[in-house]
């Protein structure tokens, strides 16, 4: 039927992404990279350390949840300007999932706005609609 439109979410047809560590998501306005203990323990043993060593040395609790301290002016504690994330195979889900989230996602607005301060947003690889869901789910656990 002419002039009927697709079902599914504006970005039915994928959208482009690539991290290319520029640290624009890393770094900043203070904020929270949310943790549970699965993630904390991956992380201490991508750095070779004690899982209650990690914990005291990177880890706040805000409320009832947990998240990485930052350095002083709102990086991640994890953040190295010169080699970029000093945890990346191990990332916490927020980051794996970044900027697949749900209030960079909602409009093409919103996705437009995620495009001005990320590099890699609408480069590279395209996302099918069912990956970005997944993350989407993923990061709302």
């Amino acid at each position: 039927m002419a002039g009927r439109k697709s079902s599914g979410p504006w970005y039915r047809d994928g959208l482009a992404f690539t991290c290319t560590q520029c640290g624009n998501c890393c770094t900043g306005a203070p904020g929270y990279v949310w943790v549970d203990e699965e993630e904390i323990e991956r992380l201490a043993v991508h750095r070779g350390e004690q899982v209650g060593d990690f914990t005291r040395k990177f880890v706040r609790r805000v409320g009832d949840d947990l998240s990485l301290i930052e350095k002083p002016g709102g990086d991640c504690v994890f953040w190295d300007k010169q080699t970029g994330c000093t945890v990346y195979p191990a990332r916490p889900r927020q980051c794996q999932t970044w900027p697949f989230w749900p209030e960079n996602v909602e409009t093409l607005d919103d996705w437009n706005q995620v495009r001005v301060n990320c590099p890699g947003s609408g480069q590279g690889r395209v996302y099918s609609v069912v990956e970005i869901q997944s993350a989407l789910k993923k990061v709302m656990k």
